[in-house]
């Protein structure tokens, strides 16, 4: 493949645009009289929060031995999802290439910018067939393809990964919201030499964090760039970032429930492997089982009925829910009522 020019995947107006500029967060003051942001002069949180997150974005490069330029922290990975499809794809015209099943939001975004969604079927294992990617991928010319590893909701990871860099005429957004559950390598030690390729990281799953919506994107300081422009000015609040520093600096613990929740999941597959009702258990680098059942409808009501909440993917994978790890306490409420099942 030849040499990839990142601006040949940029839309034109994109290119154009001037980002917006807080010109407080842009320069470096000692003891500043704030007075040019409309702000109230009252209150704990008063003032707007860094709209570089200047901080926090030092302390993640830290964590992933990068540069502060390589990242962008967004309100969730689900913005960033959205603003890189509004970087590079054109609407009415322009495709991504997605995984199939995979996360549902590439498809939701790509959808409200009116691109096309070209879906490549995993085997009957949920793994690629490198075969169809190819001819999809050169029948179609998406600009994006979104690669889930660990993918959601089967669990599995991505084989190979450089080699889906190496043959994709496009952006590949590698999207690794579990893999500080997974053994495998992460794919930001490829950014040094893929300039096509972005790392989607959250602090929602392992970190704990979900409520904080904290999510980053790695890539080249090009690509960090483009998507600075076109986020909005304070899109993660000043409670969040805080939240964000303080749990890095509280690395022990994260690593602690990290392998709290391995063990979990280890307890909890040796105990579904007992259960009458259940079919299959899929391979997971995740924090969840995809799991199939005899009587997928029946199993999913019960469990409701006892306000045990999974998430139910059949008919779309058929006779399959996805349940994730939880505590001692909530895995045995879930294997409670699976044996009220046995009869």
């Amino acid at each position: 493949m030849e040499q990839l020019t990142i601006t040949q995947f940029v839309r034109k107006n994109i290119l154009e645009l001037q980002p917006y500029i807080s010109f407080r967060d842009h320069n470096e003051f000692e003891a500043p009289v704030l007075m040019d942001a409309n702000e109230s002069p009252f209150g704990t949180f008063n003032r707007y929060p860094d709209s570089t997150q200047k901080k926090l974005k030092r302390k993640i490069a830290d964590l992933k031995n990068l540069s502060p330029g390589q990242i962008v922290v967004g309100n969730g990975s689900d913005e960033l999802i959205d603003l890189i499809i509004k970087i590079f794809c054109e609407p009415k015209k322009d495709a991504i290439m997605m995984m199939n099943p995979s996360f549902a939001m590439y498809a939701f975004y790509a959808a409200i910018n009116e691109n096309k969604v070209i879906k490549v079927d995993l085997d009957e294992n949920f793994e690629m067939v490198k075969e169809n990617f190819l001819k999809m991928s050169e029948e179609n010319q998406p600009k994006i393809f979104f690669l889930c590893s660990p993918n959601n909701p089967t669990g599995n990871s991505v084989d190979d990964i450089e080699f889906y860099l190496q043959n994709f005429n496009g952006i590949v957004v590698v999207d690794e919201a579990y893999i500080e559950f997974s053994d495998k390598k992460s794919s930001l030690e490829l950014l040094i030499k893929y300039p096509n390729l972005i790392v989607l990281q959250t602090f929602s799953k392992a970190w704990g964090k979900a409520g904080a919506r904290v999510g980053i994107a790695c890539a080249t300081e090009e690509i960090i760039k483009l998507i600075n422009t076109v986020k909005a000015p304070y899109n993660v609040n000043s409670l969040s970032q805080e939240l964000i520093i303080k749990s890095i600096d509280q690395l022990d613990e994260f690593q602690e429930n990290v392998e709290n929740i391995l063990i979990e999941r280890d307890w909890l597959e040796s105990e579904l492997r007992q259960m009458e009702c259940v079919s299959k258990i899929f391979p997971t680098d995740a924090n969840f089982f995809l799991v199939k059942f005899n009587n997928v409808d029946q199993v999913y009501q019960k469990l409701l009925e006892e306000e045990v909440l999974t998430n139910k993917r059949s008919p779309a994978i058929p006779d399959c829910i996805r349940i994730n790890i939880g505590t001692r306490e909530e895995n045995k409420s879930l294997i409670a009522v699976l044996n009220k099942l046995k009869s």
